[in-house]
């Protein structure tokens, strides 16, 4: 059963490759969704997928590439959207 979570990650997380990083895992793991760097400098991920599945990827999102330092990954419950088919890096500013 696909279900859907988003995180919010904190720490030093963007300019270090974290959205590549987080794609680079999503397809891995065979998760839809998206990434993006968000205004206060953290980054939101959204994806769908098994439960046993996103809890691998929070795992991997909570340890972020080597030159992100993640201080805190907040995890929320959300409605699966049908719109991702894929994983895909949003906003690129």
């Amino acid at each position: 059963m696909k279900i859907a979570k988003k995180y919010i990650i904190s720490g030093r997380v963007q300019a270090v490759g974290y959205r590549f990083f987080a794609e680079r895992v999503a397809n891995q793991l065979g998760i839809c969704g998206y990434v993006k760097n968000l205004w206060d400098g953290n980054v939101e991920v959204y994806g769908i997928g098994d439960a046993a599945s996103l809890e691998e990827f929070k795992r991997h999102l909570a340890q972020g590439p080597r030159s992100a330092r993640v201080t805190s990954v907040e995890e929320f419950d959300e409605p699966v959207s049908k719109r991702y088919t894929m994983f895909v890096i949003e906003g690129m500013w």
